[in-house]
């Protein structure tokens, strides 16, 4: 087990010319990620300081510390490192709001279904992963976490246009409230998704298949798996003009959900197909840049061009975080996803140098463009490695320990 003193990390985290990484060798995998890690919370957090903060500084917005977080869950999960086990469970019970559900007053500029979901589901990887619960924290917050922002995203459904689906806002007077996204119901999808596995309970299914085909109905997903960002609904919009945009994660979010909807005791054989479709959809569409770059993840809607923002230079670790937790449950796809997964994260820690990881993996070095986002995607698409070999996510009836070991769950009747 991996474990070290977050405070003395200072050796572990100098970076010179790249991290060599062998892909084949559990050790190497375990001691690149835990360098990158302890450069992402050394850069970016600040919650162990006096005024310090459990938020990404500005200019981040505040979904993304949730999803750093969830990541941070998953490389403990993987690797066995629990440096950072205190600090990603007191950051998530932080941001719970007195309603357990992230609705946080004083986020409500910040605060959209997409945002909210992303921290559910940081709460839904602590949960399956038996994260240990902060000292002085109910029992069960994590399941009233992920439970909670269920029943918020059931009483948004909104059937007053598109038949259906969530907005992107939550609040009308922040911009995109007259538009639907893939993202927001997305996430509601993969949260449902994993609670209707967590818990047996086939509500949360029946929610998963409703938003999935609602998706499909307004052709945010096309007959070939490809995924688009979403439309409006205003004015009779009717989400008829979709954005063709397509973004890796809104791609991952959904190949994930899918892949835990085929797990599924008694899963309908449409899951298997839709994982499949999303998977062979993703890998042409994500990977190889360049004709020398042949593997390589990238954000084709923005990396080569030059025009990605914060938002979206994190979003190569959701991408390799879900097609490596699809291929925990689900062997068969490892053929597919676990190349790719090889050849990015071998040029992810190339970009690393002095502490700081790249933008674009495929030039072989850094490239003098990083942030926590970059950071993120680098940690998360090395510790994937070691999802083939993962031990499949928890349910209510069965923990699950991982390299960490876990956690007893306790839960209050």
């Amino acid at each position: 087990m991996l474990v070290k003193s977050f405070a003395l990390l200072g050796a572990a985290g100098s970076l010179a010319h790249g991290l060599k990484l062998d892909v084949n060798e559990t050790q190497s995998i375990k001691d690149v990620s835990s360098n990158i890690a302890y450069n992402l919370m050394n850069s970016y957090y600040t919650g162990n300081k006096t005024g310090g903060s459990v938020l990404l500084p500005q200019p981040y917005y505040w979904w993304e510390a949730g999803a750093m977080y969830g990541g941070l869950v998953d490389y403990w999960f993987y690797t066995g490192d629990s440096t950072y086990n205190d600090n990603v469970g007191k950051a998530i019970v932080s941001q719970a709001s007195s309603t357990v559900d992230f609705m946080l007053p004083d986020q409500r500029f910040d605060l959209g279904n997409d945002d909210q979901g992303f921290w559910a589901l940081a709460a839904m990887s602590a949960l399956e992963e038996s994260l240990p619960i902060p000292a002085g924290t109910p029992a069960n917050e994590w399941e009233a976490l992920t439970t909670n922002t269920f029943n918020d995203f059931v009483s948004r459904w909104n059937t007053s246009a598109c038949g259906g689906g969530l907005k992107w806002q939550i609040y009308p007077e922040n911009n995109g409230y007259t538009y639907k996204n893939t993202i927001s119901n997305g996430a509601f999808f993969q949260l449902a998704a994993r609670l209707a596995r967590y818990t047996g309970n086939s509500t949360y299914s029946d929610w998963a298949t409703k938003t999935y085909e609602w998706l499909e109905s307004v052709q945010f997903i096309d007959t070939d798996g490809k995924v688009y960002d979403g439309a409006g609904d205003a004015d009779g919009a009717e989400c008829k003009g979709v954005d063709h945009g397509e973004w890796s994660y809104n791609a991952a979010i959904l190949t994930y959900g899918a892949a835990v909807m085929w797990a599924l005791p008694g899963a309908n054989s449409s899951w298997e197909t839709r994982t499949k479709l999303l998977v062979g959809s993703a890998a042409e569409r994500f990977f190889s840049p360049y004709a020398n770059a042949t593997g390589v993840m990238f954000e084709q809607n923005c990396e080569t061009a030059n025009k990605c923002n914060n938002d979206q230079y994190s979003f190569k670790a959701y991408l390799s975080r879900w097609l490596g937790k699809s291929v925990t449950l689900h062997p068969e796809l490892e053929s597919t996803v676990m190349p790719l997964l090889k050849t990015s994260a071998t040029a992810a820690a190339e970009s690393c140098d002095g502490g700081k990881c790249g933008t674009k993996w495929y030039i072989g070095s850094y490239d003098g463009l990083t942030g926590p986002g970059q950071m993120m995607s680098a940690m998360e698409t090395v510790a994937s490695l070691l999802a083939r070999d993962a031990e499949a996510p928890g349910t209510k009836a069965k923990s699950a320990k991982g390299a960490g070991g876990g956690a007893e769950r306790r839960f209050v009747a």
